[in-house]
Protein backbone atom coordinates (compact mmCIF):
# COMPACT_ATOMS: atom_id res chain seq x y z
CA UNK A 1 0.00 0.00 0.00
CA UNK A 2 1.11 3.55 -0.75
CA UNK A 3 1.86 5.57 2.36
CA UNK A 4 -0.37 8.66 2.80
CA UNK A 5 1.16 11.97 1.84
CA UNK A 6 1.72 14.53 4.61
CA UNK A 7 0.07 17.92 4.21
CA UNK A 8 0.13 21.18 6.10
CA UNK A 9 -2.87 23.51 5.82
CA UNK A 10 -2.34 27.25 6.05
CA UNK A 11 -5.44 29.17 7.09
CA UNK A 12 -8.03 27.80 9.52
CA UNK A 13 -10.90 30.10 8.63
CA UNK A 14 -14.06 29.33 6.68
CA UNK A 15 -12.45 27.48 3.77
CA UNK A 16 -9.55 26.14 5.79
CA UNK A 17 -12.06 24.38 8.04
CA UNK A 18 -13.44 22.54 4.99
CA UNK A 19 -9.96 21.57 3.82
CA UNK A 20 -9.07 20.32 7.31
CA UNK A 21 -12.13 18.09 7.35
CA UNK A 22 -11.49 16.61 3.91
CA UNK A 23 -7.73 16.14 4.20
CA UNK A 24 -8.07 14.58 7.67
CA UNK A 25 -10.61 12.00 6.44
CA UNK A 26 -8.89 11.15 3.15
CA UNK A 27 -7.02 7.82 2.98
CA UNK A 28 -4.51 9.52 0.66
CA UNK A 29 -3.39 12.09 3.21
CA UNK A 30 -1.99 12.51 6.68
CA UNK A 31 -2.88 15.93 8.08
CA UNK A 32 0.38 16.95 9.76
CA UNK A 33 0.07 20.69 10.42
CA UNK A 34 -2.51 23.46 10.65
CA UNK A 35 -1.03 26.94 10.53
CA UNK A 36 -2.88 30.16 11.34
CA UNK A 37 -1.98 33.43 13.00
CA UNK A 38 -4.89 32.73 15.33
CA UNK A 39 -3.48 29.61 16.96
CA UNK A 40 -6.54 29.21 19.21
CA UNK A 41 -8.73 29.01 16.12
CA UNK A 42 -6.36 26.51 14.50
CA UNK A 43 -6.29 24.39 17.66
CA UNK A 44 -10.08 24.37 17.87
CA UNK A 45 -10.31 22.96 14.35
CA UNK A 46 -8.20 19.91 15.25
CA UNK A 47 -8.95 19.42 18.94
CA UNK A 48 -10.08 15.86 18.20
CA UNK A 49 -6.88 15.17 16.24
CA UNK A 50 -4.01 15.07 18.74
CA UNK A 51 -1.44 14.02 16.13
CA UNK A 52 -1.92 17.26 14.16
CA UNK A 53 0.52 20.01 15.12
CA UNK A 54 -0.63 23.63 15.32
CA UNK A 55 1.52 26.69 14.71
CA UNK A 56 1.31 30.37 13.95
CA UNK A 57 4.56 30.32 11.97
CA UNK A 58 4.49 29.09 8.38
CA UNK A 59 8.25 28.53 8.52
CA UNK A 60 7.68 25.63 10.94
CA UNK A 61 5.57 23.84 8.36
CA UNK A 62 8.08 24.45 5.57
CA UNK A 63 11.02 23.28 7.65
CA UNK A 64 9.35 19.91 8.31
CA UNK A 65 10.99 17.59 5.78
CA UNK A 66 8.22 15.02 6.17
CA UNK A 67 5.63 17.42 4.73
CA UNK A 68 4.98 16.66 1.06
CA UNK A 69 2.46 19.38 0.28
CA UNK A 70 0.88 22.58 1.50
CA UNK A 71 -2.73 23.70 1.07
CA UNK A 72 -3.33 27.45 1.25
CA UNK A 73 -6.67 28.92 2.37
CA UNK A 74 -5.80 32.51 3.26
CA UNK A 75 -6.77 35.95 1.87
CA UNK A 76 -6.01 36.32 -1.84
CA UNK A 77 -3.33 38.94 -1.29
CA UNK A 78 -1.21 36.43 0.65
CA UNK A 79 -1.45 33.56 -1.85
CA UNK A 80 1.60 34.42 -3.94
CA UNK A 81 4.04 34.88 -1.06
CA UNK A 82 2.91 31.72 0.72
CA UNK A 83 2.75 29.56 -2.41
CA UNK A 84 6.14 30.70 -3.67
CA UNK A 85 7.71 30.04 -0.26
CA UNK A 86 6.23 26.53 -0.24
CA UNK A 87 7.40 25.77 -3.79
CA UNK A 88 10.86 27.11 -2.94
CA UNK A 89 10.91 24.70 0.02
CA UNK A 90 10.19 21.84 -2.38
CA UNK A 91 6.54 21.32 -1.40
CA UNK A 92 3.66 20.64 -3.78
CA UNK A 93 1.02 23.34 -3.44
CA UNK A 94 -2.76 23.60 -3.51
CA UNK A 95 -4.22 27.14 -3.50
CA UNK A 96 -7.87 28.10 -3.08
CA UNK A 97 -9.39 30.29 -5.78
CA UNK A 98 -8.35 32.64 -7.23
CA UNK A 99 -4.80 31.38 -7.58
CA UNK A 100 -3.19 34.76 -6.81
CA UNK A 101 -4.09 38.46 -6.88
CA UNK A 102 -2.49 39.43 -10.22
CA UNK A 103 -1.83 37.84 -13.58
CA UNK A 104 1.90 38.56 -13.32
CA UNK A 105 2.11 36.72 -9.99
CA UNK A 106 0.25 33.77 -11.48
CA UNK A 107 2.62 33.55 -14.43
CA UNK A 108 5.67 33.55 -12.14
CA UNK A 109 4.16 30.92 -9.85
CA UNK A 110 3.19 28.53 -12.67
CA UNK A 111 6.60 28.91 -14.33
CA UNK A 112 8.46 28.24 -11.06
CA UNK A 113 6.43 25.10 -10.31
CA UNK A 114 7.04 23.74 -13.81
CA UNK A 115 10.76 24.51 -13.66
CA UNK A 116 11.12 22.64 -10.36
CA UNK A 117 8.81 19.75 -11.31
CA UNK A 118 6.32 20.44 -8.53
CA UNK A 119 2.56 20.08 -8.65
CA UNK A 120 0.70 23.37 -8.40
CA UNK A 121 -3.06 22.92 -8.12
CA UNK A 122 -5.89 25.45 -8.02
CA UNK A 123 -8.84 24.57 -5.81
CA UNK A 124 -11.56 25.07 -8.44
CA UNK A 125 -13.97 23.07 -6.32
CA UNK A 126 -16.99 23.19 -8.63
CA UNK A 127 -15.07 21.33 -11.32
CA UNK A 128 -15.25 18.26 -9.05
CA UNK A 129 -19.01 18.37 -8.58
CA UNK A 130 -21.10 15.72 -10.26
CA UNK A 131 -23.12 18.41 -12.04
CA UNK A 132 -20.15 20.08 -13.72
CA UNK A 133 -18.54 16.77 -14.63
CA UNK A 134 -21.84 15.67 -16.21
CA UNK A 135 -22.04 18.90 -18.24
CA UNK A 136 -18.40 18.57 -19.32
CA UNK A 137 -19.01 14.99 -20.47
CA UNK A 138 -22.01 16.12 -22.53
CA UNK A 139 -19.94 18.80 -24.23
CA UNK A 140 -16.95 16.50 -24.76
CA UNK A 141 -19.05 13.64 -26.18
CA UNK A 142 -20.77 15.91 -28.69
CA UNK A 143 -24.21 15.22 -27.20
CA UNK A 144 -24.73 18.93 -26.59
CA UNK A 145 -23.78 19.78 -30.17
CA UNK A 146 -21.96 22.97 -31.12
CA UNK A 147 -21.39 25.16 -28.07
CA UNK A 148 -23.57 28.29 -28.32
CA UNK A 149 -23.47 30.06 -24.97
CA UNK A 150 -23.16 29.93 -21.19
CA UNK A 151 -25.27 32.20 -19.00
CA UNK A 152 -24.57 32.15 -15.27
CA UNK A 153 -25.98 33.96 -12.23
CA UNK A 154 -24.10 33.83 -8.91
CA UNK A 155 -25.66 36.29 -6.49
CA UNK A 156 -26.17 36.52 -2.72
CA UNK A 157 -26.16 38.96 0.20
CA UNK A 158 -22.47 39.40 1.10
CA UNK A 159 -19.91 38.64 2.07
CA UNK A 160 -18.13 41.85 1.01
CA UNK A 161 -14.46 40.92 0.90
CA UNK A 162 -11.81 43.28 2.29
CA UNK A 163 -9.17 42.70 -0.38
CA UNK A 164 -10.96 41.95 -3.68
CA UNK A 165 -14.03 43.09 -5.59
CA UNK A 166 -17.06 40.93 -6.41
CA UNK A 167 -15.53 39.77 -9.70
CA UNK A 168 -12.42 38.32 -8.04
CA UNK A 169 -14.49 36.81 -5.23
CA UNK A 170 -17.40 35.13 -7.03
CA UNK A 171 -16.62 34.99 -10.75
CA UNK A 172 -13.65 32.55 -10.44
CA UNK A 173 -16.21 29.81 -9.81
CA UNK A 174 -18.03 30.47 -13.08
CA UNK A 175 -14.85 31.15 -15.05
CA UNK A 176 -13.24 27.91 -13.86
CA UNK A 177 -16.41 26.02 -14.84
CA UNK A 178 -16.36 27.66 -18.27
CA UNK A 179 -12.70 26.74 -18.76
CA UNK A 180 -13.38 23.19 -17.57
CA UNK A 181 -16.33 22.43 -19.87
CA UNK A 182 -15.17 24.20 -23.04
CA UNK A 183 -13.67 22.03 -25.78
CA UNK A 184 -9.92 22.48 -26.19
CA UNK A 185 -10.38 24.30 -29.49
CA UNK A 186 -12.51 27.08 -27.96
CA UNK A 187 -10.97 29.82 -25.86
CA UNK A 188 -11.90 33.18 -24.37
CA UNK A 189 -10.68 36.03 -26.58
CA UNK A 190 -12.32 39.18 -25.18
CA UNK A 191 -14.03 40.47 -22.05
CA UNK A 192 -16.41 43.35 -21.44
CA UNK A 193 -17.04 44.16 -17.77
CA UNK A 194 -19.48 46.52 -16.13
CA UNK A 195 -19.61 46.99 -12.38
CA UNK A 196 -21.18 49.23 -9.78
CA UNK A 197 -20.26 50.40 -6.28
CA UNK A 198 -23.53 51.60 -4.74
CA UNK A 199 -22.07 51.17 -1.24
CA UNK A 200 -19.26 53.61 -1.99
CA UNK A 201 -16.53 51.33 -0.68
CA UNK A 202 -14.17 51.74 -3.61
CA UNK A 203 -14.79 48.41 -5.33
CA UNK A 204 -17.49 46.80 -7.44
CA UNK A 205 -20.07 44.96 -5.38
CA UNK A 206 -22.13 43.80 -8.35
CA UNK A 207 -21.38 43.42 -12.01
CA UNK A 208 -21.58 41.63 -15.32
CA UNK A 209 -18.98 39.92 -17.50
CA UNK A 210 -19.51 39.28 -21.21
CA UNK A 211 -16.86 36.93 -22.56
CA UNK A 212 -16.35 36.51 -26.28
CA UNK A 213 -15.18 33.07 -27.38
CA UNK A 214 -13.01 32.17 -30.35
CA UNK A 215 -15.91 30.56 -32.25
CA UNK A 216 -18.22 33.54 -31.91
CA UNK A 217 -20.04 31.94 -28.98
CA UNK A 218 -20.48 33.93 -25.77
CA UNK A 219 -20.46 33.50 -22.00
CA UNK A 220 -22.22 35.87 -19.61
CA UNK A 221 -21.66 35.95 -15.86
CA UNK A 222 -23.64 38.00 -13.33
CA UNK A 223 -22.16 38.35 -9.83
CA UNK A 224 -23.58 40.32 -6.92
CA UNK A 225 -22.95 40.73 -3.19
CA UNK A 226 -26.17 42.75 -2.77
CA UNK A 227 -28.93 40.30 -3.67
CA UNK A 228 -31.72 39.57 -1.17
CA UNK A 229 -31.66 35.92 -2.29
CA UNK A 230 -28.97 33.41 -3.09
CA UNK A 231 -29.10 32.26 -6.72
CA UNK A 232 -26.79 29.72 -8.39
CA UNK A 233 -28.21 29.22 -11.85
CA UNK A 234 -26.42 28.35 -15.09
CA UNK A 235 -27.62 27.61 -18.62
CA UNK A 236 -25.31 25.87 -21.08
CA UNK A 237 -26.70 25.77 -24.60
CA UNK A 238 -25.64 23.79 -27.63
CA UNK A 239 -27.06 23.18 -31.07
CA UNK A 240 -28.54 19.82 -30.06
CA UNK A 241 -29.45 20.16 -26.39
CA UNK A 242 -29.50 22.70 -23.58
CA UNK A 243 -28.72 22.26 -19.90
CA UNK A 244 -30.08 24.10 -16.87
CA UNK A 245 -28.03 23.73 -13.69
CA UNK A 246 -29.64 24.99 -10.48
CA UNK A 247 -27.18 24.35 -7.68
CA UNK A 248 -29.72 25.44 -5.08
CA UNK A 249 -32.03 22.58 -6.02
CA UNK A 250 -30.53 19.41 -4.54
CA UNK A 251 -33.38 17.22 -5.78
CA UNK A 252 -32.86 18.25 -9.43
CA UNK A 253 -29.61 20.09 -9.93
CA UNK A 254 -29.31 19.35 -13.65
CA UNK A 255 -32.04 19.34 -16.28
CA UNK A 256 -31.23 18.42 -19.90
CA UNK A 257 -33.62 19.77 -22.51
CA UNK A 258 -33.83 18.22 -25.96
CA UNK A 259 -34.70 21.54 -27.56
CA UNK A 260 -33.17 23.81 -30.16
CA UNK A 261 -33.59 26.32 -32.94
CA UNK A 262 -33.06 25.47 -36.59
CA UNK A 263 -32.62 27.71 -39.61
CA UNK A 264 -32.70 26.94 -43.32
CA UNK A 265 -29.38 27.43 -45.08
CA UNK A 266 -30.52 28.09 -48.63
CA UNK A 267 -30.49 31.69 -49.87
CA UNK A 268 -34.27 32.02 -50.19
CA UNK A 269 -34.87 30.80 -46.64
CA UNK A 270 -32.22 33.15 -45.25
CA UNK A 271 -33.85 36.02 -47.09
CA UNK A 272 -37.23 35.15 -45.54
CA UNK A 273 -35.59 34.50 -42.16
CA UNK A 274 -37.15 31.07 -41.74
CA UNK A 275 -36.60 29.79 -38.21
CA UNK A 276 -37.85 26.54 -36.72
CA UNK A 277 -38.12 25.46 -33.10
CA UNK A 278 -37.47 21.90 -31.99
CA UNK A 279 -38.92 20.69 -28.69
CA UNK A 280 -38.39 17.33 -27.04
CA UNK A 281 -38.07 15.66 -23.68
CA UNK A 282 -36.47 16.94 -20.50
CA UNK A 283 -34.25 14.52 -18.58
CA UNK A 284 -33.07 15.02 -15.00
CA UNK A 285 -30.07 12.69 -14.59
CA UNK A 286 -29.28 11.01 -11.29
CA UNK A 287 -26.02 12.44 -9.98
CA UNK A 288 -23.59 11.07 -7.42
CA UNK A 289 -23.66 12.80 -4.05
CA UNK A 290 -19.93 12.63 -3.33
CA UNK A 291 -18.51 15.81 -1.80
CA UNK A 292 -16.54 17.75 -4.39
CA UNK A 293 -13.76 18.67 -1.95
CA UNK A 294 -13.23 15.01 -1.17
CA UNK A 295 -12.63 14.30 -4.85
CA UNK A 296 -10.41 17.36 -5.11
CA UNK A 297 -8.02 16.32 -2.33
CA UNK A 298 -7.90 12.83 -3.84
CA UNK A 299 -6.98 14.30 -7.21
CA UNK A 300 -4.21 16.35 -5.60
CA UNK A 301 -2.69 13.19 -4.13
CA UNK A 302 -3.07 11.29 -7.41
CA UNK A 303 -1.35 14.06 -9.38
CA UNK A 304 1.60 13.95 -6.99
CA UNK A 305 2.00 10.16 -6.88
CA UNK A 306 1.38 9.75 -10.62
CA UNK A 307 3.72 12.63 -11.45
CA UNK A 308 1.24 14.51 -13.63
CA UNK A 309 -0.68 17.77 -13.75
CA UNK A 310 -3.81 17.84 -11.61
CA UNK A 311 -7.22 18.19 -13.22
CA UNK A 312 -7.35 21.83 -12.11
CA UNK A 313 -3.73 22.83 -12.41
CA UNK A 314 -1.93 26.10 -11.90
CA UNK A 315 -2.30 26.64 -15.63
CA UNK A 316 -6.08 26.41 -15.23
CA UNK A 317 -5.88 28.95 -12.44
CA UNK A 318 -3.89 31.14 -14.82
CA UNK A 319 -6.62 30.86 -17.47
CA UNK A 320 -9.10 32.28 -14.95
CA UNK A 321 -6.67 35.05 -13.99
CA UNK A 322 -6.35 36.09 -17.63
CA UNK A 323 -10.09 36.69 -17.83
CA UNK A 324 -10.18 38.47 -14.47
CA UNK A 325 -7.29 40.68 -15.55
CA UNK A 326 -9.09 41.51 -18.79
CA UNK A 327 -12.19 42.34 -16.73
CA UNK A 328 -10.10 44.68 -14.57
CA UNK A 329 -8.82 46.49 -17.66
CA UNK A 330 -12.30 46.65 -19.17
CA UNK A 331 -13.68 48.24 -16.00
CA UNK A 332 -10.87 50.79 -16.01
CA UNK A 333 -11.71 51.68 -19.62
CA UNK A 334 -15.42 52.14 -19.00
CA UNK A 335 -16.65 48.65 -19.82
CA UNK A 336 -15.55 48.24 -23.43
CA UNK A 337 -14.17 44.94 -24.72
CA UNK A 338 -10.51 44.16 -24.18
CA UNK A 339 -8.48 41.22 -25.43
CA UNK A 340 -7.78 38.35 -23.05
CA UNK A 341 -4.06 38.05 -22.40
CA UNK A 342 -3.19 41.47 -23.84
CA UNK A 343 -1.26 43.91 -21.66
CA UNK A 344 -1.63 47.64 -21.13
Amino acid sequence: MVEPLAVGIVGAGYWGRNLIRNFSTSPDWQLAWVCDKDQKLAASRVEAMPAVRVTGEFSEVLSDETVDAVAIATPVGTHYELAMAALTAGKHVLVEKPLVATLAEGERLVAFAAEHDLRLMTDHTFCYTAAVRYIANMVDSGELGTFHYLDSVRINLGLVQPDVDVFWDLAPHDLSILDFILPDDIEAVSVSATGADPLGIGKATLGYLSIGLSTGAIANVHVNWMSPVKVRHTIVAGSKKMIVWDDNNPSQRVSVYDVGITTQNDAESRLRRLVGYRTGDMVAPALADTEALSLMVGEFAAAITEHRDPLTSGADGLAVLRILDAARRSLAQGGGPVAVGATT
